[in-house]
């Protein structure tokens, strides 16, 4: 991929597409930020970040999209074992003493981050208020009982890898993983109003404001298997949405599990992992090879559907051919997406705020990229 072919013509063709895409009617606003090596080729937005005030995105609107943020949890995680503080090997007992309760003892920092600890259920009376109680969910998951033998099978941990990310970080360094994100990641990358977990108060009123996707009329819930175990992981009520999105509880509180970004800002910390960006490397070629490489695949056994998890980041991207198996990224709720692929040195990402049921959007235009 040239950068003369990637620089001006694609930054047309991105942003064409998701002028189309808001013009239509589609999405309400998105963003779209595309690094190749240390350089930002592609900065486009379009539409509309809070509706009722006319006000239109820009590049540094913040927009909470869930799980893309689990990957900025993950790298604080990695950097910490650049640092020696533990290993993937380290028992989270060793850490969390409470932790290791109901037979948990042998869970390892590697089974939390490729998702196979065994651990990805809180309890069924969970409330949103609960969630922002740190305190209280950790307690909670300290004292839940295995689903299968760390390391034998993989499942999402949608809620659980927060907690427990965010516990291991908070034991080790003394502080709560937002203050470690603002320190170890937003600052140095220059994008600290930018990339959160809790975000104070004072600055909700320049994030995208979330709206839900209208169902098509002829839409039809596929059939799920009533028995399927996503019903015993998380109370339905706790399912992320618009109105989930929108509470200045939620925004305010550490949900690591997902997080506040800009488009340019976690796609700015992915090319700081695959090189230099500005004088900032968060991680060595060697520890980026052991953390993307390796994957550990299989049925996920709370969602039922096949997965793929390097440690802490999924393979592949949505819609991608098998040329994509190098990339690394996570998706979230709602059809935001943001990856690292080293085969290519592109970093990536999109983030909205009308929350749809699928991909589409990122599949489009990351079809835009591999074709440059």
């Amino acid at each position: 991929m040239s950068k003369m072919k990637t620089g001006t013509d694609l930054q047309e063709q991105v942003q064409r597409a998701i002028d189309e895409m808001v013009e239509s009617g589609t999405e309400r606003g998105l963003q779209v930020a595309i690094y190749e090596r240390d350089e930002q080729i592609v900065d486009a937005v379009a539409g509309v970040a809070d509706p009722a005030a006319g006000r239109l995105f820009t590049p540094d609107t913040p927009v909470y999209c869930y799980s893309v943020c689990k990957a900025a949890a993950s790298t604080l995680v990695h950097m910490l074992a650049q640092r020696g503080a533990f290993d993937y090997e380290t028992r989270v007992a060793e850490l969390w003493p409470e932790f290791g309760a109901h037979g948990k003892e042998g869970v390892t920092v590697r089974h939390v981050l490729n998702h196979t600890a065994g651990v990805p259920g809180i309890p069924l009376t969970t409330t949103i208020e609960d969630l922002c109680d740190w305190d209280k969910m950790c307690s909670a998951i300290a004292a839940a009982e295995l689903w299968w033998e760390p390391g034998t099978k993989i499942g999402y941990h949608a809620y659980t890898f927060g907690y427990i990310v965010g516990e291991m970080i908070r034991r080790v360094t003394g502080q709560p993983i937002s203050q470690v994100l603002h320190d170890e990641l937003s600052v140095p990358l220059g994008v600290e109003k930018e990339l959160y977990f809790g975000m104070p108060r004072s600055e909700h009123h320049r994030l995208a404001v979330q709206e839900d996707a209208p169902m098509p009329p002829d839409f039809q819930m596929p059939p799920v298997p009533p028995d399927l175990p996503m019903f015993k992981a998380a109370p339905m009520s706790l399912m992320p949405n618009a109105a989930f999105g929108n509470r200045p509880d939620t925004l305010a509180a550490d949900i690591p599990a997902g997080g506040k970004t800009s488009a340019r800002a976690i796609a700015r910390m992915y090319a700081a992992l695959l090189g230099e960006v500005d004088g900032v490397r968060l991680l060595t070629p060697e520890r980026l090879r052991e953390a993307t490489t390796a994957p550990v695949s299989g049925v996920d056994e709370v969602f039922g559907m096949p997965t793929t998890w390097a440690l802490g980041y999924s393979i592949g991207v949505p819609g991608g051919s098998p040329q994509s198996q190098t990339a690394f990224g996570v998706g979230g709720v709602g059809g935001s997406f943001a990856y690292g692929d080293p085969a290519t040195g592109i970093a990536f990402a999109m983030t909205k705020n009308r929350l749809a049921n699928d991909f589409n959007a990122v599949t489009k235009v990351i079809g835009l990229v591999t074709k440059n």
